[in-house]
């Protein structure tokens, strides 16, 4: 009699041997995605089957008449697995939806000030998590065809997917749940002192870095992940403190790939 772990090694293997990512579908994707093309062989193989599950498991709709296609879901998959390359597909568990825009999209604000004043408004957003709901992306933002023109190290994938990871222990605080190599004490001292070196200095000092990184710790997070696997030598170079705990966070070491 099949245990549970062989179970579900079973129909693991039973839905790939369904719906793997046809080869050349995978092929395209990762020509066209820079980030990914820098894998190794092994980890490609890996990231396309745990895409293939991801895939199985959650829904990317469009909105209107806007109707994603093979290379626009496997695009945005592919780049939410690299997160979890090491950690595994229950990281993205608790949800299943990804809505996708053909273009920015427009989202209401209401907001209470110091002073206890409510403002109400509405932002154009490129992406945007909840915590046990959707991911929410603009197709116009993840482009490969268009990725020139955004700003160097960002990526709204990679950084509304570690949003999620955020949201993994209730609330999105800038610190995940931590493996036993991470020391909570430690992550919250290296992030807390390089916010600060990062709110208090130019932009210039610190390497052209995004600002909104400083908006609040969840956002300080998210943007040092996309730099992470985006520009990993930037991150090295001005806060090697937050690379080493990413490093060991997402065990994967994005300088010596590049090397």
């Amino acid at each position: 009699m099949f245990g549970l772990t062989q179970l579900r090694r079973w129909w693991t293997r039973r839905i790939l041997t369904r719906h793997l990512i046809p080869h050349s579908v995978w092929q395209h994707v990762i020509d066209e995605t820079p980030l990914l093309s820098v894998l190794e062989r092994g980890e490609l193989h890996q990231l396309r089957k745990l895409t293939s599950l991801f895939l199985y498991h959650k829904v990317v709709v469009g909105t209107g008449n806007f109707e994603p296609d093979e290379f626009m879901r496997v695009t945005i998959a592919a780049q939410a697995c690299l997160l979890i390359l090491n950690l595994g597909l229950d990281w993205f568990d608790g949800w299943s939806e990804i809505i996708l825009y053909p273009d920015a999209f427009i989202a209401p604000r209401r907001e209470r000030d110091a002073a206890g004043v409510v403002h109400e408004g509405a932002n154009g957003l490129s992406g945007e998590a909840w915590g046990r709901g959707p991911v929410i992306l603009s197709w116009a933002d993840i482009d490969p065809s268009t990725r020139d023109n955004r700003h160097k190290g960002s990526n709204v994938v990679l950084h509304e997917f570690t949003h999620k990871l955020d949201f993994l222990d209730g609330s999105a605080n800038g610190i995940p749940p931590l493996h036993p190599g991470n020391k909570t004490q430690k992550w919250a001292e290296d992030f807390t002192r390089a916010y600060a070196d990062l709110s208090h200095h130019s932009p210039h000092h610190s390497g052209g870095i995004d600002r909104y990184a400083t908006t609040s710790p969840a956002e300080f997070f998210a943007v040092m992940t996309e730099l992470f696997f985006e520009d990993p030598r930037r991150l090295q170079e001005h806060y090697p403190a937050i690379y080493d705990e990413l490093r060991r966070f997402y065990r994967q070491d994005p300088v010596k790939r590049l090397a």
